[in-house]
């Protein structure tokens, strides 16, 4: 390796197939990867130090460009009514293009490993085209020690070329925009978008595919653990404040987002966070603010003034703006990434229908109904065409990055927490006294006291009712809690409007389930929640 970073073929990038790129810079850092986005005009530095990119026609993932290999592997593992296919023709065709289309490139390289619990990580070379993309993926995932790259042997590559431009009839994708995943030779080809994200879900999908068939209990979840050990896992889909809630300043932060869980416990996939920004604020979330003022966060996608100062509440490229930054950003995060079994599950949902309680607390079989629903709901305005809330069923809390059934990894959940005796909690950070539109959303300061009463144990010690729609249980009173929300029906101005809301999203879950009904046993089937006037 010479002083600016480029190595040559003992790499092995020329084995993988890059043997005419003009330079291949490896492993450079944070100050580097910022000088060459510079120069090449690929972003630019905004105040407080943060490097701001933007990420063009594409501002999030692009799930219908994605598709993995059917082989002899995934044939009969892969959920593919969930998944799309291609054939390893195409892929070899799309990857032997891809490389052509590198040739005379400069190109960035990191080395680095998805999965803080050594005997279950897996190495990862990234390839990219853009030195800010290379960043990102360097904040994301975890960073070997630089003693140990001289001998790093990726298990997985991902190449990542934004301006390649797939051909659906020459590679079998849909558009020029392709995600292309070979679970049997664990590489994945992106282009045609430059959303950095698909680079860390990409990992996240291997992972979520390889793991099962070790027990390994993959999960999209943010944890962290207390001071005791009394680790906490966060299910919850983009914007149900799963980042948010699980950096609590009183709580270790495990991870925001991917996550195992083994015989050891709960070991994060990533060694960085990549956070929502949009309304961020210093007094509503001054953890996640604070990283996004310093050098080495990278802003996607968000508005900034003459000044050059970021504007969170600026909507107007996306309601998706982000900022990635490596975990230690965070003062309480953890250094190793690491934590015991956990004691508590969250499940997160932002119910716009206004029906659900701010807390209630899960059986086994309610648990794993809840997480293959995986509901959460979008409200009037974030997509074209919504004008009202919409109910989404995303199973396991991230359909989009479990390639296997299901049902497997519900079976995982369930046995890990009868084994580890889990309290299970389904928690609404949505709406309340009326729907979207009508009521307003739940306080941020009720649901985190309720959220720390779950988590120390108190919130065992309460009194509860059973909820007469979902058939969970919920609490009475709690301290230091408004116990008007604690019951959702008497916020409603009229009573009779919120049974006629609840009937339509009872209807909801009974029909989002009919697909998984011939996987689960009859205990689970009895936890689907009934309509209060059908059962008496």
């Amino acid at each position: 390796m010479n002083e600016f970073g480029l190595r040559n073929s003992e790499s092995g990038s020329e084995n993988f197939g890059f043997t005419q790129v003009k330079n291949l810079y490896w492993n450079l850092q944070a100050a580097e990867l910022y000088e060459y986005s510079i120069q090449r005009g690929e972003t630019q530095i905004v105040d407080g130090g943060a490097l701001l990119a933007e990420t063009g026609k594409h501002t999030g993932r692009s799930p219908n460009d994605k598709f993995i290999v059917k082989d002899s592997l995934t044939e009969d593992t892969v959920w593919w009514d969930n998944s799309g296919a291609i054939n390893k023709d195409n892929f070899d065709t799309l990857l032997a293009d891809m490389l052509d289309h590198a040739k005379g490139m400069d190109l960035f390289a990191q080395d680095l490993y998805g999965g803080a619990d050594k005997a279950h990580r897996l190495p990862v070379r990234v390839y990219t085209e853009y030195a800010w993309h290379s960043l990102f993926i360097r904040n994301l995932l975890i960073r070997p020690e630089r003693s140990t790259l001289a001998s790093f042997l990726p298990d997985m590559t991902i190449v990542d070329l934004p301006s390649f431009k797939a051909d659906p009839a020459r590679h079998g994708s849909r558009s020029e925009t392709v995600i292309a995943c070979d679970f049997t030779r664990k590489i994945v080809l992106i282009g045609g978008t430059a959303y950095a994200g698909e680079m860390k879900k990409s990992v996240f999908s291997m992972l979520n595919f390889l793991l099962p068939a070790d027990g390994i209990m993959p999960m999209h979840c943010s944890a962290n653990v207390g001071d005791e050990g009394d680790a906490a896992v966060f299910f919850g889909l983009s914007g149900t404040g799963k980042t948010t809630l699980s950096a609590d300043a009183s709580r270790t932060l495990i991870g925001d987002d991917e996550h195992g869980w083994g015989p050891q416990g709960v070991f994060n996939f990533e060694g960085g966070c990549y956070a929502k920004t949009i309304k961020l604020s210093r007094e509503s979330e001054p953890e996640i603010f604070a990283t996004t003022q310093r050098f080495g966060t990278i802003l996607e996608n968000v508005v900034v003034d003459e000044n050059r100062k970021p504007d969170f509440d600026d909507s107007s490229k996306t309601q998706n703006t982000r900022c990635a930054y490596p975990i230690h950003f965070i003062p309480n995060a953890s250094d190793s990434g690491t934590a015991p079994h956990p004691k508590n599950i969250i499940m997160l949902t932002a119910d716009a229908f206004g029906v659900l309680p701010p807390i209630a607390k899960l059986t086994s079989a309610q648990a794993m109904y809840h997480f293959l629903s995986g509901y959460t709901a979008k409200v009037a305005g974030t997509e074209r065409g919504v004008t009202e809330p919409q109910a989404t069923f995303s199973t396991c809390f991230g359909s989009p990055f479990m390639p296997r059934h299901p049902s497997e990894y519900g079976k995982l959940l369930k046995d890990l927490i009868h084994k580890h005796d889990v309290n299970c909690w389904l928690v609404n950070t949505g709406w309340t006294s009326g729907a979207y539109g009508v009521g307003h959303r739940m306080p941020i300061k009720e649901t985190r006291a309720l959220l720390r009463a779950a988590l120390d144990g108190s919130l065992n010690n309460s009194e509860f009712r059973t909820d007469s729609n979902f058939g969970f249980q919920v609490p009475i009173h709690v301290p230091n809690v408004d116990t008007s929300i604690l019951d959702p029906r008497s916020t409603w101005q009229n009573p009779d409007d919120y049974d006629i809301q609840a009937a339509k999203l009872v209807n909801m879950f009974a029909d989002n389930f009919h697909i998984f009904e011939a996987y689960v046993d009859e205990e689970v089937l009895g936890a689907a929640p009934i309509l209060k006037n059908a059962a008496e």
